[in-house]
């Protein structure tokens, strides 16, 4: 018998703001990726990703000065939300994306699309404040990866309320960011990575904070499945 849903496409199974936002962080890549390959842009298309890191990356002593001045600019303070957008290769872009989606189709089928981006942005900015405050260093903080943590910590939120539904474990909710951790700290030690987990870290602890306040029920239904154990 011929299955009427064989031939449909794998992303009608995604929330359309999953599939929108990962649309929006490839873009960017494609676009870099075209200008390297000489593509689009001529001769100066090459630099377009140096370029791109320098007017939308956060830079930490940008941030700094910031503080110490008390000026905030408009286009500096851009750089809180547009850093998620520039990414350092191909690679970093796909890693992100994979993560997005595989995380957040099981997220955008609870929340709605506006909490969604809400978790997304609002984790990309507590990763940028993160790693502007907390350390001191000149290497640009880019890329979406606090933004798809914050997704991994509404994912967690989600399992966590879950577990303690039927009481079980619900420390268990927590396995999947301790192996992710374990995994950043594993590569850093034998290559050397920089201070970016530290800005993933903000983005999960932010993403499942806000998930008290942005999932259906939020807080009240947390309570009702913890009186119900």
């Amino acid at each position: 018998m011929y299955d009427e849903n064989a031939d449909a496409s794998p992303f009608n199974a995604l929330p359309p703001i999953v599939v929108a936002l990962a649309a929006v962080l490839a873009a960017g890549e494609l676009v870099l990726q075209a200008g390297a390959a000489g593509l689009v842009g001529g001769p100066g298309a090459v630099g377009w990703r140096l370029a791109a890191i320098e007017d939308y990356a956060f830079l930490d002593p940008v941030w700094d000065w910031m503080r110490d001045t008390g000026r905030y600019p408009p286009d500096q303070l851009a750089r809180l939300v547009t850093y998620p957008l520039i990414h350092g290769s191909f690679t970093h872009t796909a890693f992100v994306i994979v993560i997005t989606l595989a995380i957040g189709k099981a997220v955008g089928e609870v929340f709605n699309a506006a909490a969604f981006l809400a978790l997304f942005v609002l984790s990309c900015i507590a990763g940028g404040l993160a790693y502007g405050t907390l350390i001191d260093t000149r290497v640009p903080l880019m890329g979406g990866f606090p933004g798809a943590y914050g997704l991994i910590g509404a994912f967690t939120f989600l399992l966590w309320v879950r577990l303690a539904a039927v009481g079980a474990n619900s420390a268990r909710a927590f396995s999947l960011i301790g192996v992710l951790m374990g995994l950043q700290l594993v590569f850093g030690l034998l290559f050397g990575a920089g201070h970016d987990w530290i800005a993933d870290l903000a983005g999960f602890c932010t993403g499942f904070l806000l998930s008290f306040v942005l999932s259906p029920g939020g807080w009240e239904r947390v309570k009702t499945r913890l009186r119900q154990r």
